[in-house]
């Protein structure tokens, strides 16, 4: 880089959903914007997060000087207990909905919280090269802003995630604001592509909010159940003015579900916390006096929904009569698992409403392609950057941007780590640093590589065996025939005579070796080899194959 250069790169957010993490760079002094989770997909076995590789941020960790969030979504803040246990953050600046739900992790993983400062629309922090301010946008949970960045080499804007809605539930977008900025001359946008690939204009909340209270008006001799994403506190609150005019009282159940209520109340966001009554209280009211809102709406197995269709949870079964109401689209590979909760639920007979069927019942957060223009045309970027998304998301975002006037060598299609860099020449991509992927699995970060994830899915596939051997060290010589084990390959009891050909095989592969100079490790390839090739033949299967010998001194 040129000396007084401003470089522009993701760790995390491009070419995928989720785990979004940018970070701007001048000389001496790093700015963070986001620190997001990824969910796994299901080849992920036993993965809990996925997470970005912040080794970039550890050789530099004297320079950074924040990390700003732009909203409290898990695939924005979910990360920070992962980052703050790698990397020194001096200061966290986030908007109040956010701030709640980032302490809410920090103190449950004993990490201090008062490296958090709350910013609004009105704040203004400033560094040696860097001035930072805030525009509020319109999105599925409050206190969501688009974030300005004053640098030596111009301004750069992120957008955050965003739509334009004409009706909100909560305040508008600061459209005026968005165009002032753009008046001025922005140098960079960063843009999130999440829509970019839906034609025309997202519906607006009110639409939602409508479509609820007719549901609540026909349903009125019923007990209804309704399944959102807990994140989407505006979708809740008129939820809890729905059952305000229908004088319904409202159990909530999940963990997510439950935090979110909390942090609703606490911000002034839901005024009246008596609407809201305990589990055990149920019983005092009739089932069209009750509302149940619950977690679940993506079919999660420990969800309280799927727990409530397969009959097991332990406060709620299901009648007859029971509305069962999803406000909330299946997010991308979560269709199947979705339908399956959908179905068990038509097996108890209760009466299911979905965004398919009723498609006014859930509303995208994020805009459309007109929206995306939109917001084009309002920033009026020199250059362009699509973040948040596919690289098909990506790359029909700068086409949006092309027909909207910014050139098509104005736009950079980014990968993790790639440098776009701004300097007194313009704006253009060069170099590139440390970036990738990092896995979760339980209480370890990062242990898990590709080699563990590929025995997983064979294990998953075609299971394990394990052949357990008792060794004369002196003689060298089975003392008994091998011991045969077995987890998700075959049942042993019904297989007698295939595990009696595997003991044969596994004592012919040991005699062999045995009879040769060898030490340990040679026995266990040879085993893993031959019986790999032996099994494979006889089952047309390729099980985890574990020797444990055991050597004994007479």
């Amino acid at each position: 880089m040129k000396k007084n250069s401003t470089s522009v790169f993701s760790l995390g957010g491009v070419g995928e959903i989720g785990k979004n993490m940018y970070v701007i760079e001048h000389e001496d002094e790093i700015l963070i914007i986001d620190a997001g989770v990824m969910f796994p997909e299901d080849e992920l076995l036993g993965i809990d997060y996925v997470i970005q590789d912040v080794t970039y941020l550890k050789e530099n960790e004297n320079k950074i000087k924040a990390l700003i969030i732009t909203h409290g979504h898990e695939d924005h803040i979910g990360g920070i207990t992962f980052l703050e246990q790698s990397v020194k953050i001096p200061k966290i600046y986030a908007p109040l909905v956010a701030s709640d739900l980032i302490k809410k992790k920090l103190v449950e993983k004993n990490i201090p919280d008062d490296n958090i400062e709350v910013y609004n629309k009105d704040s203004v922090f400033e560094f040696k090269h860097f001035k930072i301010e805030f525009i509020n946008t319109t999105h599925s949970i409050p206190d969501s802003f688009a974030i300005v960045v004053h640098t030596p080499n111009g301004i750069i804007v992120h957008t955050g995630d965003y739509k334009f809605d004409m009706t909100p539930i909560g305040p508008m977008a600061d459209i005026h604001k968005m165009a002032k900025f753009g008046s001025h001359g922005v140098k960079l946008m960063l843009g999130e592509s999440t829509n970019a690939l839906s034609p025309g204009f997202s519906s607006s909340e009110s639409v939602v909010d409508e479509a609820l209270g007719d549901m609540f008006a026909k349903e009125q001799t019923s007990r209804i159940i309704l399944a959102t994403f807990a994140s989407n506190i505006y979708r809740i609150q008129h939820i809890v003015e729905t059952c305000r005019a229908n004088n319904r009282k409202i159990i909530t159940f999940g963990r997510s579900m439950e935090n979110a209520k909390d942090i609703a109340l606490k911000d002034g966001l839901i005024k009246d916390a008596s609407i809201f009554i305990d589990a055990n209280k149920a019983k005092d009211y009739k089932k069209n006096e009750i509302c149940i809102l619950c977690t679940g709406s993506q079919g999660e197995p420990l969800a309280a929904l799927s727990r409530i269709a397969e009959g097991t949870h332990k406060q709620v079964k299901l009648m007859p009569d029971d509305v069962i109401i999803f406000s909330s689209n299946p997010i991308p590979g979560n269709r199947s698992s979705v339908n399956r909760v959908i179905n068990k639920l038509y097996l108890q007979g209760v009466k299911v409403y979905t965004n398919d069927t009723n498609e006014s019942l859930h509303t995208s957060g994020h805009g459309k392609q007109v929206e995306l223009e939109w917001m084009l045309r309002l920033i009026n970027p020199e250059y362009f950057m699509p973040i948040h998304g596919e690289y098909r998301m990506l790359k029909e975002h700068i086409d949006l941007a092309e027909q909207c006037g910014i050139p098509r060598d104005h736009s950079f299609l980014c990968g993790l780590g790639d440098k776009v860099i701004l300097d007194d020449e313009g704006c253009h991509m060069e170099g590139k640093v440390q970036a990738g992927t990092i896995y979760v699995d339980g209480s370890r970060i990062g242990d898990v590589g590709s080699v563990v994830l590929k025995d997983r899915q064979l294990m998953s596939k075609d299971g394990v065996l394990i052949t357990i051997l008792n060794i004369d060290n002196k003689r060298h010589q089975l003392l008994i025939k091998p011991n045969i084990t077995t987890r998700g390959f075959i049942l042993v009891n019904e297989n007698q005579e295939l595990i009696k050909e595997i003991e044969n095989k596994v004592s012919e592969i040991v005699t062999n070796v045995l009879s040769k100079r060898y030490n340990l490790t040679d026995l266990k390839n040879q085993i893993i080899l031959e019986l790999n090739m032996f099994i494979n033949q006889k089952t047309g299967r390729r099980p985890i194959i574990l020797p444990v010998i055991m050597e004994v001194k007479k």
